[in-house]
């Protein structure tokens, strides 16, 4: 069927590792294959756990990810943020920050020091 559009390849995260001590392999996959399913090529991985010098560790193929990403490769959340970090493409905006108000602090019209 070529008039169907093909899903779009991913790059993501696979979690591996033990319970609690997990670390993460950054692979390339067709969207709709699973989390830890198949994949196409595994090009690093991202250790979340700090280390003792107090740093978290990512190893990236870093010509195969500008590869996949120059052929319309689409990166998750986590791998954008990672790929940010590490100077590959534009840091994303962060997300939660400055797009919701507490509801307490919006006015609401009170009287304030109404005394009763």
């Amino acid at each position: 069927h070529e008039s169907e559009p093909s899903m779009p390849v991913r790059i993501r995260l696979a979690r591996y590792g033990h319970r609690n001590l997990p670390f993460y392999r950054i692979y390339v996959a067709d969207g709709k294959a699973p989390r830890d399913g198949r994949h196409i090529e595994i090009i690093g991985h991202y250790d979340p756990k700090p280390e003792i010098d107090g740093n978290k560790h990512m190893g990236l193929k870093i010509d195969r990810a500008k590869y996949w990403l120059s052929v319309g490769a689409q990166p998750s959340d986590t791998v954008a943020r990672l790929f940010g970090q590490a100077g590959l493409i534009p840091k994303p905006p962060r997300k939660g920050f400055g797009t919701k108000k507490a509801p307490w602090a919006t006015d609401r019209g009170f009287a304030v020091g109404s005394g009763m």
